[in-house]
C-alpha cells in the first residue's frame, strides 16, 4: 500500500498531508500490510510522473492526501477531472496545458466504493463528504493520473483531501480516520479483488 502526501506550496508553508501520509505508515493497526509513503513534491511534473512511479511501485492501494485549507471536512474525491487551472506549482512553473491527457476521458471515477469509505470517516466521528473533483490545481492532476492507472491495472486507488487541522478536528483525529479508511480498503480489496480493465 503506498500513501503520498505533499509538500508545501504557494500558500501553505506547512502541509498536514505529509505528516498524516507518514505517521499513517507507521500504523500498527494494519498487521500483514505493507505500508510505504512518500512526500511528493507540488509540482506539475510529479503528478505527470506518477503513472511511471505507480507501474514501478504496483501497490495494491493507493491513498493520496491533500490539502484543501478552506475545507471544514475531510472529502474523498469521487472522480478526476481531465482538466485544470494554470496556477504556478512551487517551483513556479505552470503546466503546459490545461488538459491532463489529450483525447482521454472528461472525468475518471474513484476506484474504490466511495459511500462505504465515507461511511468509515464519518463513523471515527471526523466531518467528512463526498466531493465531485479535487480541483483544478495538481491535487486533480494527480487523482485523474492515479484513478486511470488503478482502473486499469485492477487497483483501488482514492484521492482524500483534509482541512487544515482546528479545534475539534485535531490531526491525530485525521489520523484515526483515515486509519479506519485503510481498514476499509484492506477489507474490500481481500474481500472483492478488482478486475483490471480490458485494454
Amino acid at each position: 500500500m503506498l500513501i503520498t502526501g505533499f509538500g508545501p506550496f504557494p500558500g501553505a508553508p506547512s502541509n498536514p498531508s505529509a505528516t498524516l501520509a507518514r505517521t499513517l505508515a507507521r500504523s500498527r493497526r494494519l498487521p500483514g500490510v505493507r505500508l510505504s509513503a512518500l512526500t511528493l513534491p507540488t509540482e506539475w511534473k510529479a503528478a505527470e510522473d506518477f503513472p511511471a512511479l505507480l507501474a514501478q511501485e504496483a501497490p495494491d492501494i493507493v491513498l493520496m492526501i491533500g490539502l484543501a485549507a478552506r475545507r471544514r471536512a475531510l472529502c474523498i474525491e469521487i472522480s478526476g477531472r481531465n482538466g485544470g487551472g494554470s496556477f504556478p506549482d512551487v517551483a513556479r512553473r505552470r503546466p503546459v496545458s490545461r488538459v491532463i491527457a489529450p483525447g482521454g476521458p472528461a472525468r475518471i471515477a474513484c476506484p474504490a466504493p466511495s459511500a462505504a469509505l465515507l461511511h468509515a470517516l464519518s463513523g471515527a466521528g471526523v466531518p467528512a463528504r463526498l466531493s465531485r473533483d479535487a480541483g483544478r490545481y495538481i491535487c486533480n492532476a494527480l487523482a485523474y493520473r492515479a484513478y486511470g492507472w488503478a482502473r486499469a491495472e485492477g487497483r483501488r486507488a482514492v484521492f482524500i483531501h483534509v482541512p487544515l487541522p482546528r479545534p475539534g478536528l485535531t490531526l491525530a483525529q485525521m489520523h484515526r480516520a483515515l486509519e479506519a479508511l485503510l481498514r476499509r480498503l484492506v477489507a474490500q480489496r481481500c474481500a472483492a479483488p478488482i478486475a483490471a480493465a480490458r485494454r
